[in-house]
């Protein structure tokens, strides 16, 4: 199946080199793009794309409240892949929090672009963790009750953790000697229980609320 994607940037070059990389691979397709975040919802709705690269820095509506715009108006939101100069940034942390699934470099080489386009369009594992890690570690402020309140079970409390860590749902079937399909079962009962749309957005709260803490 090929995954559609929408490219989000105020620079031109960066339009032009993102879409030279994606139009070049047999399973992704630019279906569309876009030079300011006003301009995101109703691209969204008439191409529907699965994955939007979006610039965490624009003149008008940055990245951050496109992305909240995304979500708030679209009923089956693509996935949102930040594109950003600085990996530890604030404003990334922002959108993470905002509801993107992960950031990319501008630097990024072609290969690492294709690569977090795939894993961000599948879901099933958490793209760079360790960067994520460090973002909540330097932004997040941790309070909380540990996630209490979401009443987790132990098995979905011991599937978040692994999640943390970056296992895709495949790793984390073979880590607890389980079916994938269990395992999805798990993460799909942990976002619900968070009230969360990925799994980016559960690690951040697990992180925030202390029941994951931050090291390295």
């Amino acid at each position: 199946m090929t995954i559609d994607v929408l490219i989000v940037d105020d620079d031109e070059l960066i339009r032009l080199g993102l879409r030279a990389i994606i139009d070049a691979q047999p399973d992704l397709r630019v279906v569309g793009e876009a030079t300011d975040g006003a301009e995101v919802p109703p691209l969204v709705a008439k191409l529907r794309p699965r994955v939007v690269l979006m610039d965490v820095r624009m003149p008008a509506i940055d990245g951050i409240q496109a992305t909240r715009r995304l979500l708030a108006t679209s009923a089956d939101p693509p996935k949102v892949l930040v594109v950003t100069t600085f990996a530890n940034d604030e404003y990334v942390y922002d959108a993470l929090r905002a509801g993107a699934s992960g950031f990319l470099l501008k630097r990024a080489r072609p290969a690492e672009v294709v690569e977090a386009v795939r894993v961000v369009a599948a879901g099933d594992s958490l793209l760079f963790p360790a960067a994520i890690r460090q973002l909540v570690g330097a932004y997040g402020g941790r309070s909380g009750d540990g996630l209490r309140s979401a009443r987790l079970t132990e098995r979905e409390g011991e599937v978040l953790r692994l999640m943390a860590t970056g296992l895709s749902n495949t790793e984390i079937a073979v880590r607890l000697v389980v079916g994938v399909e269990t395992v999805k079962t798990h993460v799909g009962n942990v976002l619900a229980k968070l009230g969360v749309r990925d799994r980016t957005q559960a690690v951040i709260a697990a992180y925030e609320s202390g029941f994951v803490v931050p090291t390295g």
